[in-house]
């Protein structure tokens, strides 16, 4: 690829899930049919994906600990401090009382106490890395499984052909995306939340002059960008909006119970 394109910047950021809610809705309308954006997502991703892989480990070596140990061990400890002597009393008289009043001095750490700080505070972080090794290996998990996520909705938006790309929010929040295709219809969700799978679905309602029509049910399994299939595109173009539901059981009803998202679409 050569020279500048003005989504390459908002290609970057979808493939770092970091696009704000209204760059995002702009970036999924883009791309649909533009290969440059598509290349750069997956550029992005391989990066990304291999940085994953190369992540160190964050164990420290037995030396460095051996070490943090013994200066701890060798820290000269300060003495208790001895019991303050009562300072007596001496009376003054008027003239001296309207003197100038003594600073009291601030009291300065020694370098003894400095070094024990510190020297604790190593030996603190050398116990947290356990900790955190812990969160590396949980971090680079869940940053294989978005960039997963990301090469499918890719993989959807940009096959060839036309498609219609609405996008669903509560509030002023955008939580999914629908996208209309020949092939089928296709919600990208980025916001919804886990549904219980044992007691409710999330259901696609096509909005129009007419009662609504569930074009469709599915699961949202984590926060993190997906894509579902819910319908065919036969049906899905007949509709001037979209909704998504979320109802109890594992069907869709007739009518939607508690809707939690919708969209136009914009011509």
């Amino acid at each position: 690829m050569t020279g500048e394109h003005g989504y390459d910047e908002l290609a970057v950021g979808f493939a770092l899930h970091a696009l704000e809610p209204d760059d995002e809705a702009e970036f999924l309308r883009h791309l649909p049919g533009c290969e440059r954006c598509a290349l750069t997502i997956a550029d992005t991703s391989e990066a990304m994906a291999a940085m994953a892989r190369d992540l160190p480990a964050a164990e420290p070596s037995p030396e460095l600990r051996e070490r943090l140990r013994a200066a701890v061990a060798s820290t000269e400890q300060l003495p208790p401090r001895p019991a303050e002597q009562p300072v007596p009393i001496i009376p003054v008289s008027a003239a001296e009382q309207t003197g100038p009043r003594p600073v009291p001095l601030r009291r300065v750490p020694s370098r003894t106490v400095l070094t024990r700080v510190l020297a604790a505070a190593a030996v603190a972080a050398v116990v947290g890395l356990g900790g955190w090794t812990v969160a590396l290996s949980q971090s680079r998990d869940d940053l294989r499984s978005t960039l997963a996520a990301q090469e499918q909705v890719v993989a959807e938006l940009t096959e060839p052909g036309t498609s219609t790309v609405v996008p669903l929010t509560t509030g002023e929040r955008e939580v999914a995306t629908v996208v209309v295709r020949d092939d089928g219809v296709h919600v990208v969700t980025d916001g919804l939340r886990r549904n219980d799978t044992s007691s409710e679905i999330y259901v696609l309602w096509g909005l129009g002059e007419e009662a609504p029509v569930p074009l469709g049910e599915f699961d949202v399994a984590g926060s993190q960008i997906g894509v579902r299939t819910v319908g065919s595109g036969a049906t899905g173009n007949e509709f001037s909006g979209y909704g998504v539901s979320i109802e109890p059981g594992r069907q869709a009803p007739s009518a939607p119970t508690e809707v939690v998202a919708t969209g136009q679409v914009t011509s």
